[in-house]
């Protein structure tokens, strides 16, 4: 663990990692069929607060796939809402999990400002990135739990073959779960996941870029924009984020680039949550059109891969409404 450790920090403390703040103020109001709760793992004795969101059973009948989206650093589970409301109207049962470390509470903690970088760099750690992780596994085991022991609406959902998705330090989240190697550090191995989606991901500073994704052999869908930026200070850039797809392996991999989405479009987000940091006009007049376009993919990406639809997977082939500029990548 030492070693892991060492080689983490290493990694970390160079890599790109952005921001999904939630701002302050009342939650929005949520629909029947959304549930918060709070899931203890005894042996971490570590409180991860979730998010479910149920299908409607009148519309789908079950068994119901699952997908898992892991906020942004200084995010909660409110994080990724948009997207969610569209992958349960599809028959998805969504697990929003909120991370305990780098939440929203997290940042509360050093910071009164979102514009004290120096503070938020300070969460993104390699101890928070390998809890981050194990959070996923954890929660990957209580869904199967919860599934044995008929718990809620459970017995409906499949524990197995799970997809997971993350927005900038949940796309980092993602991407380790989907076997990214770290210099001294072979990666997890987690068979339970079966496709991915990285919102905002980079590709990393030290080393290769091909050696360390080379292990990621399922299927990934990688999303950013043209003003997906820096918002942090250390470097990130639309190019860096936009070179992660050159760089993975061949075998079910897609990449879509939004022409003038910036990293908060990407977060899921709306109204006061969205706007924790500066923005151009063009990118808030454009985000509802953004987030409609996003909605529409990944909800396609979860049937092809997930439930293997054959009318999604054409669509995947030349998606509709893509806007001038807009770019849409497949690596077979």
């Amino acid at each position: 663990m030492k070693t892991r450790r060492h080689f983490l920090v290493q990694f970390l403390s160079v890599t790109p990692f952005s921001l999904s703040l939630q701002a302050m103020g009342q939650a929005p109001a949520v629909r029947k069929s959304v549930v918060d709760q709070n899931w203890v793992d005894p042996e971490r004795q570590r409180n991860l607060p979730v998010r479910l969101r149920w299908p409607d059973e009148n519309r789908f009948a079950g068994p119901w796939p699952v997908v898992i989206f892991s906020h942004g650093l200084g995010g909660t589970r409110e994080g990724g809402s948009v997207w969610g409301e569209a992958w349960v109207d599809a028959g998805f049962v969504v697990v929003h999990v909120q991370h305990t470390g780098s939440d929203f509470n997290a940042v509360r903690s050093v910071t009164r400002t979102f514009t004290d970088q120096r503070a938020l760099r300070s969460l993104a750690s390699p101890e928070q990135l390998m809890a981050r992780l194990l959070d996923v596994s954890f929660v990957l085991n209580e869904i199967e739990k919860r599934h044995s022991a008929k718990q809620d609406l459970w017995h409906l959902a499949r524990p197995a073959q799970v997809g997971l998705a993350g927005h900038s330090f949940g796309a980092h989240t993602t991407m380790g779960m989907a076997g990214q190697r770290y210099p001294g550090f072979e990666g997890m191995k987690e068979p339970r996941l079966a496709s991915f989606i990285a919102f905002s991901p980079t590709v990393p500073v030290v080393g290769s870029a091909q050696r360390a994704f080379e292990r990621l052999s399922r299927p990934l869908l990688s999303i950013t924009g043209t003003r997906d930026s820096d918002v942090v200070g250390v470097g990130a850039t639309p190019e860096k984020r936009k070179a992660v797809f050159a760089a993975l392996p061949s075998g079910d991999k897609a990449h879509l680039v939004l022409m003038d989405a910036d990293h908060m479009t990407f977060a899921g987000q709306v109204g006061s949550a969205a706007e924790i940091v500066p923005r151009e006009s063009i990118t808030r007049e454009l985000q509802p059109e953004h987030h409609s376009l996003v909605a529409s993919i990944t909800t396609d990406w979860w049937r092809a891969t997930l439930k293997a639809d054959s009318q999604a997977r054409s669509s995947l082939e030349a998606p509709k409404h893509l806007g001038a500029g807009d770019l849409w990548q497949l690596k077979k």
